[in-house]
């Protein structure tokens, strides 16, 4: 055999180590068993670099290394091995290289470092310390406590620290930029009065040019005495700042930081640019189509292989040449994975997008994409793209992620089916997401507010513009007078009311029934309002669901519905909003089983004038919200004060507003900061959760909600518990589920004495048993008594807290289920059997919400004399200046209503939403203009009056509840005082000592 002869000066190798690849394949002779497996090596200058065993059945892949510590005259590169007379096949032979770190400082790993005097031979020269003291030990000056340096030369030791963030830091402005992802390491340890590990962490210090200041955390690692630790991080800057400075700190008070070989580096590409898919799409998935065979991915405890067309039944790749399959699955978390730590950033927003299909069944089963992420103290499992699947054809994955809490490592992985089912995947793709350009605010013209948008809706002209929907029959009837009193009691229908209805018979179907094309008079953006009332059958036959409805294109969309029989008229309300043009919209009213009559009458379409509307609850909310006030002034300064100007400013509200928040939500300091800003109540989105502080039985975790609870006291922010129990089935953990009677029973009360023992007293409201308007799981099994019971055992452990039902759908006219009437029966109901009710939970999650409907639900609900709440409120448009004016009605409303004690949301930042398009906060951090309408909203109920103290020595304004500061000019100078509005009687007195 030839060698393969490879010139050293084609090498470059210096000091380098070289790395070989290659397929090979095994011809035999005829007297060598098919099968065989022969030893084949590499072999370089009589030195064996690598040895497999290989066949004639298919090419084997060979790899090695070697190092070279001198150059030497010649080398030569062979393949040899096998036994005489066996031939021996090559194929791709590859040799690459990878330069061995230099012991320069300004090089690490072949990419020129960032830090200067990364490894501290030159002093301290640029390092400063950060409010402390810090000085190089070195071999010739003695090492700390025999202490040696990692690199058994020098090593900084920072002492003197009385504070944790105490430590060395560098200005790296000039040698960093956006765009580019820098790895981070240093060799760490701790000295001095430290038991076990403690933690130091690398840190940037982000100085902006409107003088504000960002920490962004890119690394830690828990060090101890004993030995060096290796800390790891990364980071990238999506702007410039002023300064960049990275320092590193962590151990308590009065532990010295020693810190060696600090290495900051190009991670070798732009964030940006770091791979390019065919499709033109930047990843940070590394081989991402598998071009380059399986590297960089690996099986999540199963099997995987990578396939051209051939295999599953000639199943073809959807993008590039091939695809991969996850085999011998056992578990449904089995599947493909790839660790991506170092490429994805905290607080930048990602998408995902992959192609999947399934092979083992006949039936679609759902297929996900999972990140899981370690952070300090917990791992967290987050949802990224789940989709339906099946055996015939690529399904798409299409996700969005955003991390805020620091974290040490993560994975990606695609999961899901059943065991035994193999996941095929056509590429991954993970990259930065793209800002989209904000909305603009829509042109809404020529709208006639009030005005029905229905043909002949009082039939004055029998059934001219009405058709039947399907083979009904459609008549005009007059209805007996004594039926129409209930009606007319509302003064806004007697104009309309004429006694006359559409009556549809021969209905065969549910959706059959009177119906009107009115395509053309839609305007899109515009809020409709819908009006109706309607009897089913008649009478004595039970009650049946009425809709009226909208059939948009294909879309069926729902305009408010109503349970009624023929005994009497029931109104329907509802509401509906349009955001692209249709081809064809008809609405119809549809709802009772076949067989079953309908009539209707008065059905209105029209659209909203929510301007006017806004300008009355203006003038209810300073009736509701604000009292009179009479400064009174005494003292040495309140002589000849006649005239002196007097300037109030309200620093706070204090009617509650508050948003839902998650434990992960507060380690993004963004985040933190918005929420401390501008809510002053809190709720726990999952973390109370009976399925989150108990997954499995016996096993109690409590900890994210004892660090939720700590942030909360820290900043002096209020909160609600939610919720001790959830009454719909799907949202009980399956352990629960599995219990019957006394052991069930032993659960529950086990649950109660569990979490209102430990915080009894720290939780203001706790929401009892939510939603049980929906669901019936406990009074299923336990009996109708179970739900009193609940409230009746919460309040004896935890007797100052305010017990609250609380249920969706409730304000909006759209759900049967959740009427004002059924909520108020099921708190009657409550009551009766002793339950200590103490509020109203109104959760608020609504569409296209009118003032008018949610004024009438919460009037109904005042009835009760019980505080009601906002629970749970978020509104979603797709363009954000619709969503601001849909939460700008839902918050005047409620802000108006004497009945409402508070108003939560159900979040604020972008990707940490129950709704999509629902947030105020884009997930970089900007406000949007719904943000800003909620911001201008609480700036506009604050109270700010400027006067003069008149000749009773009194200044008079009318203010909201809340704090005030008070300036006013004496002969002395300026005198400051603060004050107190509080809301228990129509004038408070408040005497001032000046």
């Amino acid at each position: 055999m030839s060698p393969l002869v490879l010139s050293t000066s084609l090498l470059h190798m210096s000091e380098s180590m070289g790395k070989f690849m290659s397929l090979l394949e095994l011809r035999p002779l005829s007297n060598l068993r098919k099968r065989a497996l022969l030893p084949t090596m590499f072999l370089l200058q009589g030195i064996s670099t690598r040895r497999i065993s290989a066949s004639q059945e298919c090419w084997e892949k060979m790899e090695g290394s070697f190092n070279l510590t001198t150059i030497p005259r010649r080398l030569v590169f062979y393949l040899e091995g096998p036994p005489p007379g066996v031939d021996l096949l090559i194929d791709s032979v590859t040799i690459s290289y990878k330069k061995t770190e230099r012991s320069v400082s300004s090089t690490i790993g072949g990419t020129e470092g960032i830090i200067s005097n990364y490894d501290f031979s030159k002093g301290l020269h640029p390092w400063n310390p950060i409010c402390c003291h810090a000085y190089v030990a070195s071999q010739w000056s003695g090492f700390l406590d025999g202490i040696r340096g990692n690199s058994g030369e020098n090593y900084a030791v920072v002492s003197k620290r009385t504070e944790h963030w105490q430590g060395l830091e560098q200005d790296i402005t000039n040698r960093v930029s956006t765009g580019t992802a820098y790895v981070v390491s240093a060799f760490v340890r701790v000295d001095g009065n430290v038991q076990g590990q403690v933690e130091v962490k690398g840190t940037l210090r982000l100085q902006n040019t409107d003088g504000s200041t960002h920490y962004n955390p890119v690394g830690s690692v828990l060090a101890s005495k004993e030995k060096w630790n290796k800390l790891e991080g990364s980071f990238s800057l999506t702007n410039m700042p002023k300064h960049v400075v990275f320092y590193l700190e962590g151990p308590p008070a009065g532990v010295d930081l020693i810190i060696d070989s600090v290495n900051i580096s190009c991670s070798g590409h732009k964030q940006s640019k770091e791979v390019k898919v065919k499709s033109g799409v930047e990843t940070v998935i590394k081989n991402p189509h598998f071009e380059d065979g399986l590297k960089n991915w690996s099986g999540r405890g199963c099997n995987i292989c990578r396939h051209e067309f051939t295999a599953y039944g000639n199943v073809r790749p959807l993008n590039g040449s091939y695809f991969t399959s996850a085999t011998g699955r056992v578990h449904n978390w089995n599947g493909i994975q790839q660790e991506i730590t170092g490429r994805v950033q905290r607080k930048v927003l990602y998408e995902i997008n992959s192609s999947v299909r399934i092979f083992g069944s006949a039936n679609d089963t759902e297929v996900r994409v999972t990140l899981w992420v370690q952070e300090y103290g917990r791992e967290r499992y987050v949802g990224l793209a789940k989709n339906q699947a099946s055996d015939k054809q690529w399904t798409h994955l299409k996700g969005r992620f955003l991390l805020h809490a620091p974290f040490t490592k993560a994975v990606i992985f695609i999961e899901g089916p059943p065991a035994g089912i193999d996941i095929l995947v056509d590429g991954l793709v993970l990259s930065p997401a793209r800002k989209l350009q904000a909305t603009p605010c829509p042109k809404i013209e020529n709208v006639l507010y009030g005005v029905n948008l229905l043909h002949n809706s009082a039939f004055t002209r029998g059934l001219a513009g009405w058709s039947p929907m399907g083979s009904c029959r459609l008549s005009i009837q007059t209805e007996a007078p004594h039926m129409l009193p209930s009606i007319l009691k509302d003064r806004a229908s007697q104009k309309h009311i004429s006694g006359r209805y559409i009556l549809a018979t021969n209905r065969t179907e549910v959706w059959m029934g009177p119906s009107q094309v009115i395509t053309d008079k839609l305007r899109l953006h515009v809020t409709y309002r819908v009006s109706a009332w309607v009897r089913a059958g008649s009478g004595g036959h039970g009650r049946h669901h009425v809709n009226v409805c909208l059939a948009v294109d294909n879309q069926w969309v729902n305009g408010g519905q109503v349970e009624a029989d023929g005994d009497q008229w029931y109104e329907i309300k509802g509401a509906f909003k349009l955001e692209k043009q249709p081809s064809k919209v008809t609405a119809y009213v549809q709802g009772p089983p076949s067989g079953v009559d309908l009539r209707v009458m008065d059905l209105q379409i029209y659209p909203v004038d929510r301007k006017a509307r806004f300008e009355y609850l203006k003038e209810k909310t300073d009736r509701v919200r604000k009292r009179d006030v009479v400064l009174k002034f005494q003292g040495s300064n309140a002589v000849n004060l006649l005239g002196s100007s007097v300037r109030i400013q309200q620093t706070e509200n204090s009617f509650p507003f508050g948003s839902c928040i998650a434990r992960h939500n507060i380690e993004n300091e963004d985040f933190a900061e918005f929420f401390v800003k501008n809510f002053n109540w809190a709720v726990f989105e999952n973390e109370l959760k009976w399925y989150h502080t108990e997954a499995e039985q016996g096993r109690l975790n409590y900890k994210d909600s004892d660090e939720l609870l700590e942030f909360c006291e820290k900043h002096k922010i209020q909160v609600r518990g939610h919720c001790l129990f959830w009454e719909v089935e799907d949202a009980v953990q399956p352990w629960v589920r599995s219990l019957q009677g006394h052991h069930l029973m032993t659960a529950v009360q086990n649950r109660l004495q569990s979490l209102l023992s430990r915080y009894k007293g720290r939780f203001r409201h706790h929401d009892v048993n939510n939603e049980m308007l929906h669901g019936s799981f406990y009074e299923d099994r336990l009996g109708r008594d179970i739900r009193a019971y609940m409230f009746r055992e919460a309040h004896k452990l935890d007797p100052s807290a305010v017990l609250f039902v609380n249920d969706y759908n409730v304000e909006d006219g759209c759900d049967t289920k959740s009427t004002p009437e059924k909520f108020v029966e099921q708190v009657v109901d409550l009551q009766e059997r002793g339950a200590p009710v103490g509020g109203i939970g109104v959760q608020g999650h609504i569409s296209h919400p009118v003032g008018e409907i949610i004024c009438d639900s919460l009037d109904k609900l005042a009835v009760l004399g019980l505080p009601i709440w906002i629970t749970e409120l978020d509104v979603t448009a797709e363009n954000e200046h619709l969503r601001a004016d849909d939460l700008e009605v839902f918050l005047r409303e409620a802000f108006a209503h004497h009945a409402v004690g508070g108003i939560i949301l159900w979040g604020f930042w972008e990707m940490f939403m129950f709704r999509e398009h629902a947030h105020l906060v884009d997930a970089d951090g900007t406000i949007n203009e719904a943000g800003r309408r909620y911001l201008a909203l609480k700036q506009e109920w604050l109270t700010s009056v400027n006067g003069n103290v008149n000749h009773q020595g009194e200044f008079n304004f009318r203010g909201y509840h809340g704090s005030y500061t008070m300036e006013v000019d004496t002969l002395s100078g300026k005198v400051v005082r603060s004050f107190v509005v509080d809301e228990h009687s129509p004038i408070q007195v408040i005497t001032l000592n000046i």
